[in-house]
């Protein structure tokens, strides 16, 4: 295999869609740096792991030799990105903006390197355009092509309003990808109007057009829904190492692999070797184990790692909750459950009122915690393991 045919294999790891292949391939042949654009809107300063996942394809361009450009949206976020909103959004403040945007930048360099990393903000290049240029640059499309977009679809046939100004987001950021002549642009599958916008507009200018590689939303902790601060199903970056731990240890088998897809650093022969491992008997919480320090080690240290696991042990393993746990799967009408309708629900406990003697009894964990608040409301979206006296465990996720 080709160093060529190497970095390609490297960058399709985990991507759910690339267009075109073959125009990536051949910008990747000619030997040249490539400039790769990812852009961010400040609008919450707080990462998790699934915002990661398109820092993480960053990197590899990075090492691979690319120039890759963190533009800050500080002329969009002031919009507001219309995707996946059924309403439009409030516009920040440029004070937010520059907040956000700072926080931004000192975590995401717990990723990038910040002497390789090129970082622009789209108001360099938006406010010089003007009135004029905006009135031009907004007769580039239809009304009838903003409307092919899901999400303006969507608002429209349920009778939801739509700003004139959201139109715009779509243009302004296929403009950015005009401004910086980007040769690669990097989102997530929910961006591919505003991605491919940015071709369009290349197109138009002269300019080859950049390829597109959509990463795919990564799931939470529930394994269902996508990681979102707002279900309660994320682990954040800022986390403290033993509850990026516990959570990390939370997740099913099966979901295991995705992050590592996803979120790990190790050459994807070591992921296949892990694989061959659990077929040969491997204990996949071993696996699991190797992936939460990778991770703790990132955003934390190597020391805290070593830290965090050997608390895992301790409220754990030699606590002597069992290998295998059974998984239930409970309902929170509203989005909470009370902790006693919880237990009963998975079966913990055969009534309400054996869940709150056992609370008052100190009987009951979560996640190896113990549980005094009898009136305790647990959130929807959130995987968490429930222990009942010495022996009664159960793995719930709450939906």
């Amino acid at each position: 295999m080709t160093d060529v045919q190497q970095a390609f294999a490297e960058i399709k790891r985990g991507a759910e869609e690339i267009l075109l292949e073959d125009e990536l391939l051949a910008k990747l042949k000619t030997g040249k740096p490539l400039k790769i654009k990812v852009g961010f809107d400040p609008t919450a300063p707080d990462l998790h792991l699934g915002h990661t996942v398109l820092i993480n394809k960053m990197r590899q361009f990075q090492q691979l030799g690319h120039e890759v450009i963190f533009l800050i949206g500080d002329f969009t976020g002031m919009i507001g990105d219309p995707t996946g909103k059924n309403v439009t959004r409030k516009p920040l403040t440029e004070a937010d903006v520059l907040a956000n945007a700072e926080t931004y930048k000192e975590q995401v360099f717990k990723i990038l390197d910040p002497a390789k990393t090129r970082v622009e903000f789209n108001s360099t290049w938006m406010e010089k355009l003007g009135s004029a240029g905006m009135l031009k640059l907004a007769s580039r499309q239809t009304v009838a092509r903003m409307m092919e977009r899901d999400d303006f679809k969507k608002r429209f046939k349920e009778g939801q309003s739509i700003a004139i100004h959201e139109f715009m987001y779509p243009l302004v950021q296929g403009w950015d990808s005009v401004a910086l002549e980007s040769d690669v642009e990097l989102g997530g599958t929910d961006q591919k109007f505003n991605l491919l916008m940015g071709r369009e507009l290349q197109k138009g200018e002269g300019q080859r057009p950049q390829t597109v590689l959509m990463m795919p939303l990564l799931e939470g902790l529930d394994g269902v829904q996508k990681m979102s601060k707002s279900l309660g199903n994320y682990i954040g970056i800022t986390d403290s190492p033993n509850d990026m731990f516990g959570k990390i240890m939370s997740i099913s088998d099966v979901l295991m692999w995705r992050y590592y897809d996803l979120l790990s650093f190790k050459p994807i022969a070591e992921i296949e070797g892990f694989k061959t491992k659990i077929s040969e008997g491997a204990n996949p919480r071993d696996i699991k184990i190797e992936l939460a320090k990778e991770l703790i080690e990132r955003f934390h240290s190597s020391d805290a790692a070593t830290a965090a696991h050997q608390e895992f042990i301790n409220r754990f393993q030699k606590g002597a909750m069992p290998d295998e746990i059974d998984e239930k799967s409970v309902t929170a009408e509203g989005g909470e459950i009370a902790i006693a309708n919880l237990l009963k629900d998975a079966g913990l406990v055969a009534s309400t009122s054996e869940a709150m003697r056992m609370i008052k009894q100190g009987a009951v964990k979560i996640d190896g915690e113990k549980v005094n608040d009898n009136k305790l409301q647990c959130k929807s979206g959130t995987v968490a393991v429930y222990q009942v006296g010495k022996r009664k465990f159960a793995k719930v996720t709450l939906t």
